[in-house]
């Protein structure tokens, strides 16, 4: 995995992504429709943002949230104190879950930073019963993400290698095309796909910008990397694309892809 990929910083990554990743879970799970009393489990949880929306409002029985980070499943630990949750340190590639012992399984912005997606995509397929669900949702990263596409845009004009780091450029599975095919190739049944745009309201340009100075994740690695000067001018660059309101505010509309399926009887 790439170095600038790695996520294990709880309070870089809240402010950076997870807050929108909380906006997005309640519209997913809606769509999801998957039944009250159900046992979840939660791949990737990081800190927690999709396990908190299926507590307050899916009714499950029970949640089971695992991270490859050991900080990520700290925090969510310590953050959510429901007794129906629980969270363990595991690979989305090799669940370490007997077969069929989940009536659903759901990823929240993760597909595209496993080394192999349909992998996981199976694995979370084998550990949900027959006819249960797996799901997941995706940033639009080459086109509807517009709080990171202003980034790389803006990036990639004053620094042509930064586009080797950009999301829209290196990760795939961010079409609604490409997450069909991985839900279909990796055994699952009745495949939809669907958008889900996320409000994102900044509350002044600081508000946008300090969580790309926290180093988490491929643009705040990026930025932290360059030098203060250069990040400067990046930080000036994107400040006058960004359309800012008269009170200071920035409103955007950002986009992620939301996949589902249902796991064949066996």
């Amino acid at each position: 995995m790439n170095t600038h990929d790695v996520f294990n910083r709880a309070a870089s990554y809240e402010p950076y992504v997870g807050r929108w990743s909380r906006l997005l879970a309640p519209m997913f799970l809606d769509w999801l429709g998957v039944a009250p009393g159900c046992t979840w489990l939660g791949v990737g949880c990081g800190t927690g943002a999709l396990t908190d929306s299926i507590l307050a409002s899916a009714e499950p029985a029970a949640v089971a949230g695992i991270d490859p980070s050991m900080e990520f499943v700290a925090h969510a630990t310590e953050a959510i104190v429901d007794p129906r949750a629980a969270f363990t340190v595991s690979d989305a590639m090799n669940l370490d879950f007997p077969d069929g012992v989940f009536d659903a399984a759901a990823s929240a912005l993760v597909l595209n930073f496993v080394p192999d997606a349909r992998r996981a995509v199976a694995e979370m397929r084998r550990v949900v019963r027959p006819a249960g669900t797996v799901g997941g949702y995706v940033w639009d990263y080459a086109a509807g993400m517009r709080m990171m596409r202003i980034f790389w845009d803006a990036a990639v004009e004053l620094d042509p290698t930064a586009a080797e780091l950009d999301e829209g450029v290196r990760f795939k599975l961010c079409t609604p095309e490409a997450l069909r095919a991985c839900f279909e190739s990796s055994g699952l049944d009745a495949v939809e796909v669907r958008a889900l745009d996320c409000p994102m309201v900044f509350a002044d340009f600081d508000d946008y910008w300090t969580p790309f100075l926290g180093g988490q994740a491929p643009a705040p690695a990026y930025a932290m990397s360059i030098g203060k000067d250069r990040r400067d001018g990046l930080r000036d660059l994107i400040r006058s694309r960004l359309p800012i309101e008269d009170d200071g505010g920035i409103r955007l509309v950002s986009r992620a892809w939301a996949v589902k399926g249902t796991a064949k009887r066996r």
